[in-house]
């Protein structure tokens, strides 16, 4: 997970420039994001349950608190690894962790792809004008490369489980 490769200096300072626009309000652009995850693949839902309480609707689980907090969690990860783009490999144990824990609750490896196309619209909205090609693609390599982390936490676990 060597960024200096992954990332030139200027891809770098897209990433936070963009990143700085919407620190303001985290958990809404985080709404913006779970929202278009759920529009494009409602079959998600089942997977975010608190308490053994199966939500009906999308909008029943992007209003209910353990949701938000979950939003609040995945935005602070996002943050995490624009906070380390120097050094993105000191994340890469707690990424492998992260993965993990997502196995352990059904989700599949194939779902990342719907959420990373649902982290690019959700800065192509929030951004406006300044969600250029080149912060898209900026954005995809960091994406790629949390998720390639994340993926090692299925690699890790024994055959058979």
């Amino acid at each position: 997970m060597e960024s200096g490769m992954l990332l030139s200096g200027g891809q770098r300072a897209l990433i936070r420039e963009s990143w700085q626009r919407l620190s303001g309000s985290p958990e809404q652009h985080g709404l913006v994001l779970f929202t278009r995850l759920f529009d494009l693949d409602p079959d998600l839902l089942p997977l975010f349950q608190y308490n053994c309480k199966q939500f009906a609707s999308p909008q029943e689980c992007l209003s209910a608190p353990e949701f938000l907090d979950h939003i609040r969690k995945v935005m602070l990860v996002i943050d995490a690894a624009v906070s380390h783009l120097e050094n993105l490999s000191c994340l890469e144990e707690y990424l492998c962790n992260l993965g993990k824990k997502h196995q352990a609750v059904g989700v599949k490896v194939e779902s990342f792809s719907t959420v990373g196309e649902s982290l690019l619209y959700m800065l192509e909205k929030c951004l406006g004008t300044a969600f250029s090609p080149d912060v898209r693609e900026a954005w995809s390599k960091l994406y790629g490369a949390v998720v390639k982390a994340m993926r090692r936490g299925w690699e890790t676990l024994p055959e058979g489980d």
